[in-house]
């Protein structure tokens, strides 16, 4: 019975570590010229990465987000 008891406990505490409260994501879309497009589509093929991928990258470097989804819905 005593195991059954220990059993429950560690079921329990590890629901309870994997039910964390939603964050708040704000989604960001930006107008950009034409020629800084050009030049982000070639910096992001020469570096092998997706031109989003990239201006993520500048724009957590520079400290203006914090945090980057991984989830695109397209």
């Amino acid at each position: 019975m005593a195991k059954y008891k220990f059993g429950q406990d560690v079921i329990k505490t590890v629901i309870e570590k994997s039910q964390n409260p939603k964050r708040e994501i704000s989604q960001l879309t930006i107008k950009i010229d034409v020629k800084l497009d050009n030049a982000l589509t070639k910096l992001s093929n020469a570096l092998g990465v997706s031109k989003n991928r990239l201006i993520e990258d500048i724009l957590f470097e520079s400290g203006v987000i914090q945090e980057v989804e991984e989830n695109w819905n397209e």
